[in-house]
């Protein structure tokens, strides 16, 4: 008996993020489960191997160095690509998927692909790891912080503030895009189910127009049985992920060095150099470890008395959180975004308020000062909380139910070890 097919999409094909983490990750939970996994991304250096990369779309990096001519050459895949829908239905012809789970596909796939997959019977549900259906820019992010200022259909604000990458150019491409696809009603044709994984991006989005009835609550996971868990409450606290402004690491910076913790960083991006300066500047602990992954980095979050996210953004369900709880440590989160949602206060950690460094700082030289018991009892409820509610398990049973009110038999193939992800 043929195995089901689900046809897995994605701009990349590579653990770039935690979109891509989830995207990953899921396909091998479909694997495992006994199904065939076909992967539709964009062509990249860092991909995965796979069978069906002759299928995927040439790539389109924003920010590139690009010539003007291959620039404005990609503008049109940017906004509507008849590369990526001539691809996809040879893919479609070859491989006959059951059902379509869409991730991140605008900027660079294009949401083109969503009228073929409609024109070709397929069910179709796109996991939301952003805002982009109501914010052009995805983030609902601009220079002076927050930003709903498109709310409305004012979109013209993306432009106007240079949301992406402060580029004019790219901010009116990205416009083009949100304009035309909201213009056809793309996503909201085309997409059967939208699955959201966490509460607060569903009323967000809600609030933006988006139709409730379409949209699921399905919690990202981790297999919290690939986590060996730490037993001693540490004596630094971390953070873990892309130093980027809107992550708030310049507040826990000067959090830290106000409480007189010690602090571990790790992690890239383009605030690498001026946190480094601000921490010069400030009487503090602090370690910056750079990249890390894999076991040395489970070595550090084990470690660790709390990762903390000092978030200054609408973040969705951080994976680091799941990570963070599967190793055994307690997690302090900022109360923005779907945090809150995914932190027991004062059982697997601690909520405090954004942006301000005053509480902050309260909250870590309390942490600091709690007895380890009490601390490690928090990693052991953290581990076991998400070993039930964010389980894989857990997760399947969620998409079977997404799947089966569309129709389709998610029911487990015959299950395997390691499946057939390609």
């Amino acid at each position: 008996m043929k195995k089901p097919t689900l046809l897995a999409v994605n701009n990349y094909n590579y653990p770039r993020g935690g979109a891509e983490v989830v995207f990953l990750e899921q396909n091998r939970l479909f694997a495992r489960e006994g199904w065939d996994v076909v992967p539709f991304c964009m062509t990249h250096p860092d991909n995965l191997a796979s069978p069906y990369s002759d299928y995927f779309v040439d790539e389109i990096e924003f920010g590139s160095n690009y010539s003007l001519l291959e620039s404005i050459a990609r503008v049109p895949k940017v906004i509507y690509s008849r590369e990526a829908q001539k691809k996809l239905n040879r893919l479609i012809d070859a491989t006959q998927p059951d059902a379509c789970q869409l991730h991140n596909i605008y900027h660079h796939i294009s949401p083109s692909i969503l009228s073929t997959l409609r024109s070709r019977g397929i069910p179709t549900v796109m996991t939301l790891h952003d805002l982009k259906l109501a914010c052009p820019s995805y983030k609902m992010l601009a220079s002076d912080g927050i930003c709903e200022r498109c709310k409305g259909g004012k979109l013209r604000n993306v432009i106007k503030h240079r949301c992406v990458k402060n580029s004019l150019a790219l901010s009116t491409v990205v416009y083009l895009e949100s304009s035309l696809h909201r213009m056809l009603g793309t996503y909201d044709k085309c997409v059967d189910t939208f699955i959201v994984p966490s509460e607060f991006f569903k009323t967000k989005l809600t609030e933006w127009g988006v139709d409730p009835a379409k949209m699921v609550h399905v919690p990202n996971f981790v297999d919290a049985n690939a986590f060996e868990p730490g037993e001693n409450a540490g004596d630094y606290f971390l953070y873990f992920g892309r130093l980027a402004p809107e992550k708030g690491v310049g507040t826990l910076l000067q959090a830290a060095a106000k409480a007189g913790v010690k602090l571990k960083l790790v992690g890239t991006g383009p605030e690498d150099e001026a946190l480094k300066a601000a921490a010069a500047t400030l009487s503090i602990d602090v370690e910056f470890c750079g990249y890390q992954t894999g076991a040395d980095l489970h070595n550090i979050v084990r470690e660790a008395r709390a990762v903390v996210l000092p978030s200054e953004w609408y973040e969705n369900g951080p994976m680091s959180v799941l990570e963070s709880y599967a190793l055994g440590t307690p997690v302090l989160g900022a109360d923005v975004g779907g945090i809150p949602e995914m932190i027991r206060d004062g059982e697997t950690g601690g909520i405090f308020p954004s942006e301000d460094v005053d509480t902050l700082a309260q909250v870590l030289a309390d942490y600091a000062a709690l007895d380890d018991a009490v601390v490690r009892e928090h990693g052991r409820t953290a581990r076991e909380w998400v070993s039930d509610a964010y389980s894989s398990a857990r997760h399947f049973e969620h998409l079977q139910d997404v799947f089966s009110n569309l129709g389709v038999g998610l029911g487990r193939g015959p299950t395997v070890d390691s499946g057939t992800v390609q």
